[in-house]
């Protein structure tokens, strides 16, 4: 049954806003979080962590930067429930508010060197901060957009915020790259890496600027008229939504742990096992970012077309496929990893466009940002918080074959969840 609109709406946002504001802000969110996973192989290990055992100190930050993913369920319920009881508006200013703060002072931060043991602890904690800011970030700007989308694309609307991830790792890497060619690198391990991460306040900026400029979703103005909100929103979900809190939890499992091996795994084995330059492996994975960023439109027309489930569906069986021959194909040398990238990324796209539709579609309004941010980032401490310890730890002792079958039945659990659950395309969401 259709839902009656209140009888005094707020002035409707502009399309050209709403995808501006929900792309901007995601953008800059994965911009800060990749110019930390970057740091976190080429940077942390040297400056952060005693250097008398380089292979522990890079497990050891890699420690940190899985924290971040144990934090984001935490921002998840935190800034779901504001936004699922005050609104989408005033929650995104504070997620992105709370991610940059974090980032800038990581920027600022004494050296191991400097302050001995608590170094690495205040890396830590602004880690935290940073997972906190971006569990309560990704949530929201998938509902501005979606719940902003006129009827039949929602799907298409919904990708611009996943564009935000290849626009910002494009902006991380390029901006790595650029300091790399720029500077020798002692003066980028001195001073260099510091810039990317005291120049995202900047981006803050403009993201908040954006952001401050609209109003509220029709979607949550109607839960207002008729008085559907819930007093706390995660005991809500926990308790009536459970069942598609796993479901959707399995179905974005493989789309994290995809992403986390192409990018911060393949960083690391790339550059120390397998003979790249920082330089050359950061265009490598330039290239398969910008199949990324094609996939991502591609697969939102064809759920907006089809289904959710169908388009995922086919999408994570040649996610399994791909597991098989990641091994032989990253060691085959330049080609190979180019090969490598190009294919993996491009399976990433199309996983990624319609995963924030399907799993907002999967709960009602009144705890569809609680429900949706909890499912996203559960997905990321199961999908990608261990991914790249787990990897270099199996490549290391089984051998890079081992890390494509990590993959493969990561992506297999996604396939019997997508089997489970249903098509979401033509549900009420209002």
């Amino acid at each position: 049954m259709s839902t009656s609109v209140s009888s005094s709406p707020a002035p409707l946002n502009s399309t050209r806003r709403v995808l501006l504001a929900s792309l901007a802000g995601t953008t800059i969110e994965f911009f800060d979080f990749y110019i930390y996973a970057t740091a976190a192989v080429l940077v942390f290990p040297k400056l952060f962590f005693p250097s008398s055992d380089p292979a522990s100190a890079t497990l050891q930050s890699l420690a940190t930067f899985a924290l971040a993913f144990f934090a984001r369920p935490v921002g998840s319920a935190v800034f779901g429930h504001y936004g699922d009881r005050i609104g989408r508006k005033a929650t995104l200013v504070a997620a992105l508010l709370t991610m940059g703060l974090s980032t800038v002072v990581i920027g600022l931060l004494p050296t191991y060197a400097t302050i001995g043991v608590a170094a690495p602890l205040l890396l830590a904690l602004c880690r935290f901060g940073q997972g906190f800011g971006l569990g309560g970030e990704w949530g929201g700007a998938i509902l501005l957009a979606t719940e902003n989308a006129p009827p039949g694309k929602r799907a298409w609307f919904g990708m611009f915020p996943q564009l935000g991830a290849p626009l910002g790792f494009i902006g991380s890497s390029g901006i790595f790259l650029l300091l790399s060619k720029t500077l020798t690198n002692e003066q980028f391990i001195s001073f260099g890496w510091r810039l990317p991460f005291i120049a995202s306040s900047v981006l803050v900026l403009v993201g908040l600027y954006v952001r401050l400029k609209i109003t509220e979703t029709p979607a949550f103005q109607q839960t207002l008229a008729k008085k559907e909100r819930v007093a706390v929103p995660f005991f809500s979900v926990i308790h009536h939504h459970g069942k598609a809190l796993v479901l959707g939890t399995m179905i974005a499992l493989a789309t994290f742990v995809l992403f986390y091996l192409l990018t911060v795994f393949s960083l690391s084995w790339g550059t120390s096992k397998l003979g790249f330059t920082r330089e050359k492996f950061l265009i490598i994975q330039l290239i398969g970012i910008l199949f990324f960023a094609m996939g991502i439109p591609l697969s939102a027309l064809l759920a907006d077309r089809s289904g959710r489930r169908f388009t995922l569906m086919w999408v994570t069986a040649g996610i399994i496929g791909f597991g098989f021959v990641l091994a032989p194909m990253f060691n085959a040398g330049t080609a190979g990893a180019v090969a490598t990238m190009i294919v993996g990324f491009g399976l990433m796209g199309l996983t990624y466009g319609p995963l924030g539709t399907l799993l907002s579609e999967l709960f009602p309004t009144a705890v569809r940002y609680t429900g949706s941010s909890l499912t996203f980032n559960m997905a990321g401490i199961f999908g990608a918080s261990l991914a790249p310890y787990a990897a270099t730890w199996l490549a290391t002792h089984h051998g890079l074959p081992a890390v494509g079958y990590y993959l493969s039945g990561a992506a297999a659990l996604t396939l019997v969840a997508l089997f489970l659950s249903r098509e979401t395309k033509d549900v009420n969401y209002g």
